[in-house]
């Protein structure tokens, strides 16, 4: 033991007393790593004490009187001289105390990782699995519902939808080619196109009024068919808003008109995620609609898309007209020309 190298050759005399009624007699004590030893004057050990169990009586004051932990009534008496020997006890007793196992710390060491998992498990993974658990059971009619609540807030924003009804119908033949419940135009604001919760896809007019084949609004609303199946419309509100709106929602079935204010300006700020080409080629293919146009219409040179320039699914095939060009041109001016 480090602590005992300065001492290990030191020696003492003491009055040692083996029992109460036992007269007390001098000694020499000698110390160890982790013993005391107690000899006559002959180098006969008449006892050894451990150290660890070692306990002095009268901290502070001298003689130092010693005993045995438990047994007060066995006696080592150090002289005040003998500060030599005091001093090692001491530092020996401090050195072995620092290397045994406190049971109580070891306690509070497991008690607090134990609370740092619990908290872990709560802050980590409790919201995303609550937050899954309510987009699965939330039923659609409930989504509808948030959706159109959310449309409310983003006309405050873009102008109210424009609807026509000459254009209603083609507005729904259109949702049924693509594969969406609903469509939506309305007049500006920044987003291209935007699906809500409820099936509920929002058209910028631009992508129907500034291009003349109908094929670019259709790849829009085929390319939020492809955000929404990499992440449901519900879920990203919901992760968005926090663990809170989740847990509202499961437990009132609303949520607060703060919430879907704060979503509508985020989504209408936000640009919109990029998906992977092979996850809209995908899309393109099983609707049968050619993927060029609406490249071109996000990049007019085609180098930042010509994944879905160059394998466009549609390239060589028959194409069959997405609308009519009457029903185009009348779509055209459904906001009003």
């Amino acid at each position: 033991m480090t602590a005992l190298k300065q001492y290990e050759r030191i020696e003492a005399t003491g009055l040692w007393r083996p029992t109460p009624d036992a007269q007390r007699r001098e000694v020499v004590v000698s110390i160890g790593e982790a013993t005391l030893t107690i000899s006559d004057f002959n180098d006969r050990a008449l006892t050894h004490w451990s150290l660890a169990a070692l306990e002095r009586q009268n901290p502070g004051a001298f003689p130092a009187i010693y005993c045995p932990d438990g047994d007060p009534g066995e006696t080592l008496e150090l002289a005040e001289s003998e500060t030599t020997m005091i001093t090692a006890i001491d530092r020996l007793q401090r050195a072995i105390d620092s290397r045994r196992a406190h049971p109580g710390r070891i306690r509070w060491i497991t008690v607090a990782v134990m609370v740092t998992v619990v908290l872990a498990v709560l802050t980590l993974w409790l919201p995303g699995a609550l937050r899954r658990h309510v987009v699965a059971v939330v039923p659609e009619i409930k989504r509808a519902e948030i959706g159109r609540a959310v449309l409310n807030r983003i006309e405050r924003v873009t102008g109210q939808a424009c609807m026509g009804e000459d254009t209603d119908a083609i507005l729904s033949r259109l949702a049924q080619r693509t594969g969406v419940q609903r469509l939506v135009v309305v007049p500006g604001g920044r987003a291209d196109s935007l699906f809500l919760p409820g099936g509920i896809v929002v058209l910028n007019h631009a992508l129907i009024g500034d291009h003349e084949d109908s094929s670019v609004a259709a790849g829009y609303i085929l390319a939020e068919r492809a955000r929404a199946k990499a992440q449901d419309p519900l879920d990203d509100l919901l992760y968005r808003a926090g663990p809170l709106a989740s847990f509202r929602l499961l437990t009132t079935g609303g949520l607060t008109p703060g919430i879907l204010d704060s979503y509508a300006e985020r989504v209408l700020a936000e640009p919109r995620p990029d998906q992977p080409d092979e996850a809209l080629l995908a899309m393109f293919s099983q609707a049968a609609i050619p993927s060029s146009p609406y490249a071109y219409a996000r990049d007019i040179t085609g180098e930042s898309v010509l994944g879905l320039i160059e394998a466009d699914p549609m390239t060589g095939r028959k194409l069959e007209p997405i609308l009519a060009d009457r029903d185009w041109v009348r779509l055209q001016d459904i906001c009003g020309g």
